[in-house]
């Protein structure tokens, strides 16, 4: 058996935390800097604009994968 006392450490006082990064801009500043990666990923080819027939498969897909979850005690149809 181990006899060797115990030492315990107080604990530390939590010490605020600054914001970083984009909780640390001012909100014009985070929508600038947003906006500027959509245009970037078309300048270069890499974007993609969904059509409606797209965006149906998608919600479509969507619906699906929900399986009827959040529905629960609502009339259906």
């Amino acid at each position: 058996m181990n006899t060797k006392p115990i030492t315990r450490t107080a604990p530390e006082a939590p010490v605020a935390k600054r914001p970083r990064g984009f909780a640390a801009m001012d909100e014009a500043t985070q929508r600038r800097i947003a906006s500027e990666g959509g245009r970037a990923s078309h300048l270069s080819g890499r974007g993609h604009r969904f059509t409606s027939e797209e965006a149906r498969a998608a919600g479509r897909k969507g619906g699906q994968a929900s399986r009827g979850r959040g529905t629960q005690g609502t009339a259906a149809e």
